[in-house]
Parts: C-alpha cells; sequence; structure tokens
C-alpha cells in the first residue's frame, strides 16, 4: 500500500477500481463486499445520497469529500459487478453518460446556435428523440419516471410531465382550492364512525399531493421545503430539550401547556 496518494484524477480512479476488484475477489477479498448483489446495494446506495446531500446543505466541505466518495464508491461497487456480469464496466458507466450529455447540449458540444429561453425546449425534444428510439420506450409518458423515487420527488416529477402536456391548472388559484378541499376530506373522514384508516390513508395522500402540486406552480421544491421546515423543527426541539435540562425538568414528566411554552420561546429565538 503506497503512502503517497495518487495526485490525477485517473491515478485515483484507476486505485479505488483496484481497490473494488481486490474487494470482491472470492478467494482473497471481503466476504461482505464479495456477496453483494445489485439488488442488495440498493439501500446503501440511497442513504449515502442523503448523507452527501445533508453534508452539502451543512455546507460541512470535509464531510462532503467524504461523502461524495461514499457515494462513488457506490458506483464503483455497481461497475465492479457489472464487469463481472460481463454486461458493463466503469468506462461503459462514464461513455455512456458523457454520449448523454454531449448529445443533450449542442449549444455546447456541436456549435448549434440556440437562445437561452429555448434551451428547455431543446432538451425535452432531445430526450423525447431518445424516448422514441428506445426499444424498451413504454406506452405512458409517466413510465420512465422510477416509481422508487422518494414520494414527494415522485409527485413533483409525474405532475411536471403532465404539465408539459397541458394537463394542469392554469394558475396557482384552483390549486389552493383543491387543497383546501382535500384537508376537508381528511376532516370528513377522522369524523366518521367508525373512521376507516385506509381512507383517511388515501386523503391524507391525496392532500399530500395537492400540496406537492401547490408547491410547483408556486416555483417553490416541495422537498426542499419539507426539508428546511423538518431542519427548522429540530432545532427549535432542541432549544426545548436544552430549556427542560437548563431547569431540571424532564420533557415527558411537563404538560403540554409547559411544554408548548418552552416552544414558544425557542420560536422567539430562531
Amino acid at each position: 500500500m503506497s503512502d503517497e496518494n495518487p495526485t490525477s484524477p485517473g491515478e485515483a480512479l484507476d486505485r479505488l477500481l483496484g481497490i473494488m476488484a481486490a474487494l470482491r475477489d472470492p478467494n482473497t477479498g471481503c466476504p461482505w463486499d464479495a456477496q453483494q448483489t445489485m439488488s442488495s446495494l440498493t439501500r446503501y446506495t440511497i442513504e449515502e445520497a442523503y448523507e452527501a446531500v445533508d453534508a452539502i446543505e451543512r455546507g460541512a466541505a470535509a464531510d462532503i469529500k467524504d461523502e461524495l466518495g461514499d457515494l462513488l464508491f457506490q458506483i464503483v461497487f455497481y461497475a465492479q459487478i457489472g464487469k463481472e456480469q460481463g454486461d458493463f464496466e466503469f468506462a461503459d458507466i462514464a461513455n455512456a453518460i458523457s454520449d448523454k450529455m454531449e448529445r443533450r447540449h449542442p449549444h455546447v458540444f456541436a456549435g448549434a446556435d440556440t437562445d437561452e429561453s429555448a434551451l428547455s425546449a431543446q432538451w425535452d425534444a432531445i430526450k423525447a428523440q431518445e424516448k422514441a428510439e428506445s426499444a424498451s420506450s413504454q406506452a405512458s409518458m409517466l413510465s420512465d419516471v422510477p416509481t422508487g423515487l422518494p414520494a414527494l420527488m415522485y409527485a413533483q416529477k409525474i405532475q411536471k410531465k403532465c404539465a408539459k402536456v397541458g394537463f394542469d391548472w392554469p394558475d396557482i388559484a384552483p390549486v389552493l382550492d383543491k387543497v383546501s378541499e382535500e384537508v376537508d376530506e381528511i376532516q370528513a373522514e377522522l369524523q366518521a364512525e367508525p373512521v376507516d384508516s385506509l381512507r383517511l390513508e388515501e386523503e391524507i395522500g391525496d392532500a399530500l399531493f395537492a400540496m406537492v402540486n401547490l408547491a410547483r406552480h408556486a416555483k417553490v421544491d416541495a422537498d426542499a421545503a419539507l426539508r428546511r421546515a423538518s431542519l427548522k423543527f429540530a432545532k427549535r426541539f432542541a432549544q426545548v430539550e436544552l430549556a427542560a435540562e437548563l431547569s431540571n425538568q424532564q420533557l415527558s414528566d411537563m404538560s403540554l401547556e409547559e411544554l408548548e411554552q418552552l416552544w414558544q420561546q425557542a420560536k422567539a429565538k430562531a
């Protein structure tokens, strides 16, 4: 093992690919790494992606570097398995995305003269052509949106696709009305005797879907908005915990009124 890290991107990548091959060696490698499959890796890939996002949100450069490394390792892992199966290897992955980016950016790589305002339409047209030429193209225009995406992201993507063919509210006012309608339907289900848990889940899902639509019409990323709201809540709750600790109290022993008072104090600070 060398004491000095490679300095060029190519050398560094070759080192990582070599480490991955060694880990997967059936005789001398790591038993855990050697038994992994593409399917078994997917949950780790999702976790690593979220950890990278968290580091970026926190602006922690050292953590961003480490988490992006973990994410890159996932790609290298899939590439090694693909190579072992005779399907593809890392160079094929890199070339495939390079080809796609050059194809989808003719104004950069092919000398095409495209006005900035027309770039989105050009991108969509090129993607549509690629889909039409694909042998695996599905009947529905929504079939190429991965259902395994996080729920908010999936909702945003399918709504955006439908909007592109005119299946959308003309402005934000009816979207707000729809949100109110869905909330009323939740209230009606809660008042039912007995409460039907499946119907209640469906109505809450409809309300969440309507809120995603509202965010889209307001040009707000629903996932980012919910993430910021959750982080804000977590920060304020930490203040509540600290205030309780300073007063030698346990949160579980405090009344709702006392907790609310601490919460309002936390809100006033941030």
